[in-house]
């Protein structure tokens, strides 16, 4: 593992491990769910791109719940929770939209339509979570009810992108388009097949649904934007291409159980 997220994970089990030691709350969960990657294949805002480059996320969380254990109520115990999380997911890549189905026909097209990637991402993070109109309390004593919440943090992620194409050599002109083998940003290519670690922040909106007195099932929409534009392998030149001018972005779509620990 990389040292970045080693020292993230280590900062993590020490808090979980202070948690305990003051006697507070703690929850564990899994969630899934399909996961959309917005970058720099496809069209933007294009319907086929946001459908096609989907892939798959699968993840467990951990909790520390303030309220559960404590019998002194404020506002803070009473609608905030620390979530961590450690997720992982996979999106395969292509090009979709006008320039893809462009007729006649011709080479461009045809290079568009045979460009390829996948892209890994390992995160590790954490996010405080707000649920403004139901108490902790009152929700953990009310099976049937539901709470929904808003979340804020941020995650570091290790990626890995590979990047190819079905006619042959990405590095030759007739296999490629000229805008992907121009340099860009340190690499020989608009392109590249790359590991590397990046910072992102994260807002979430879900709704937890209380299934029985220890578990919870909850429904999550969660947005994060990455610090680099390489998460997906891609990144033309942005001083010519003005088009491309936002980094990598991911929409996950999540289903989870959540379970509560008793101490």
């Amino acid at each position: 593992m990389s040292k970045p997220l080693f020292i993230t994970l280590l900062a993590l089990f020490g808090i979980t491990s202070a948690v305990s030691a003051q006697g507070l709350a703690q929850e564990i969960g899994i969630y899934a769910g399909p996961v959309t990657l917005q970058s720099d294949f496809g069209e933007r805002h294009n319907f086929d791109t946001n459908v096609g480059n989907t892939g798959f996320g699968v993840g467990i969380m951990h909790f520390i719940n303030f309220s559960a254990n404590n019998n002194r109520e404020n506002y803070f115990t009473e609608h905030f929770k620390v979530r961590t999380d450690l997720s992982f997911s996979r999106t395969t890549l292509k090009h979709f939209g006008q320039w893809v189905e462009h007729k006649p026909n011709g080479l461009f097209a045809q290079q568009l339509k045979n460009m390829h990637a996948s892209s890994s991402i390992l995160g590790l993070g954490a996010q405080f979570e707000f649920s403004p109109f139901m108490k902790i309390h009152d929700f953990e004593n009310s099976v049937g009810s539901l709470s929904p919440y808003g979340a804020v943090g941020f995650q570091a992620s290790y990626y890995s992108a590979k990047v190819g194409s079905h006619l042959g050599d990405i590095t030759l002109p007739a296999n490629t388009p000229g805008k992907y083998l121009t340099p860009s940003d340190g690499r020989a290519h608009g392109f590249s097949t790359e590991t590397g670690i990046a910072l992102s922040a994260t807002a979430a909106i879900g709704v937890h649904y209380k299934l029985t007195t220890m578990s919870d099932l909850m429904f999550e929409t969660r947005f994060q934007m990455y610090s680099t534009d390489w998460i997906d392998g891609l990144n033309p030149n942005k001083d010519i291409y003005k088009e491309n001018k936002s980094n990598d972005w991911q929409v996950w779509f999540n289903f989870g159980y959540i379970y509560y620990l008793e101490f």
